[in-house]
């Protein structure tokens, strides 16, 4: 194993220069930090906090890293995770991602301080992923799909929720359908974009990408681009909204501005979260296993830490979820 004393060695300065450098202590220039963190990638060189520190193979805990905590989305995945971590007598820990490599979540990747990690946050690079993974220290993605060893990708049939969601708006009569979507760096976001996409060219509807909005995942996204929406010239019969927090907070935009849903514009979401089904009226969603999508992941980390030969991919479905909030024309 490559030592910090070979990266100060090849970055040609001190060991302690090299420390401060490697755990971001601002004592070092910028130029100096940037050449010790290069020798430390061409040595591929590994910080591990709780194997040096702690002199045990085991932590006996997982983390879950997450793009925020503050979603509602994640409570069912983490109790999934939750329950299959506490039958097999370990702990885990769910952290956020926000800062990306400098987060508290990178430091758990990087320097390997839990057995496993579980990965649902755009905002930790591919890049990243593939230095750090190796076949002691299983990642399970749930966002991506990277080709590399000690990877395994549970994901969920986005493309084709996208495309339930559109061809149902579709069913319904409607052929202005505006998309509001999450981050662009978001693989979720891509694929409900793209099954929007392919039901509109299935149906021979042209694609307008005035109605093409972001909202970022997020209640106050959904309200922006709601009203950005409302304000043009020519407004959408019906929209869908990537995930159910922007739809939740589209919803109360147009509502304060009188227009009516459904009967002035129709509203379809993606997750089905607890809100959906108590909002007014009752949100038309995209129901995705949420709890399943964290119980397979952990299961299948017990597995690969046993050793146990997994498949590099797991899909799970979504269903489409009928309330109040979508008018047939």
């Amino acid at each position: 194993m490559v030592t910090i004393k070979e990266v100060a060695k090849k970055a040609n300065v001190a060991v302690s220069t090299a420390s401060y450098a490697l755990n971001g202590i601002k004592k070092v220039s910028p130029e100096t930090k940037e050449k010790v963190v290069q020798a430390a990638r061409e040595l591929n060189y590994r910080k591990n906090g709780f194997a040096s520190d702690l002199k045990r193979n085991s932590t006996k805990t997982l983390a879950l890293i997450l793009s925020d905590l503050s979603g509602p989305f994640y409570s069912e995945l983490i109790r999934g995770v939750q329950d299959v971590a506490t039958d097999h007598g370990y702990d885990l820990i769910a952290c956020s991602a926000i800062g990306g490599e400098n987060s508290t979540a990178a430091k758990f990747l990087t320097e390997h301080r839990v057995d496993g990690c579980i990965v649902l946050a755009h905002n930790i690079t591919d890049e990243m992923l593939k230095n750090v993974a190796h076949h002691n220290f299983p990642i399970i993605l749930l966002d991506r799909e990277i080709e590399v060893d000690s990877t395994v990708h549970v994901r969920v049939n986005n493309k084709k929720g996208g495309f339930k969601a559109t061809e149902y708006l579709i069913q319904n009569g409607h052929t202005d359908i505006a998309f509001v979507s999450g981050p662009s760096n978001s693989y979720d976001n891509k694929m409900r974009f793209a099954g929007y996409q392919e039901a509109l060219q299935a149906y021979n509807i042209e694609l307008q990408n005035k109605w093409i909005v972001s909202g970022n995942f997020t209640r106050e996204g959904g309200e922006s681009a709601a009203n950005i929406l409302a304000a043009q010239d020519q407004v959408p019969t019906a929209i869908f909204f990537a995930n159910d927090e922007m739809a939740v907070g589209g919803m109360e935009a147009f509502q304060k501005r009188g227009i009516s849903i459904p009967n002035d514009i129709s509203i379809i979401g993606f997750d089905d979260i607890l809100e959906a089904k108590y909002v007014y009226p009752k949100l038309t969603t995209i129901r995705q296993p949420k709890y399943e999508m964290g119980a397979s992941a952990t299961h299948i980390i017990f597995q690969m830490l046993k050793n146990e030969e997994v498949n590099p991919t797991f899909e799970l479905h979504t269903d489409l979820i009928i309330r109040e909030s979508v008018k047939k024309l």
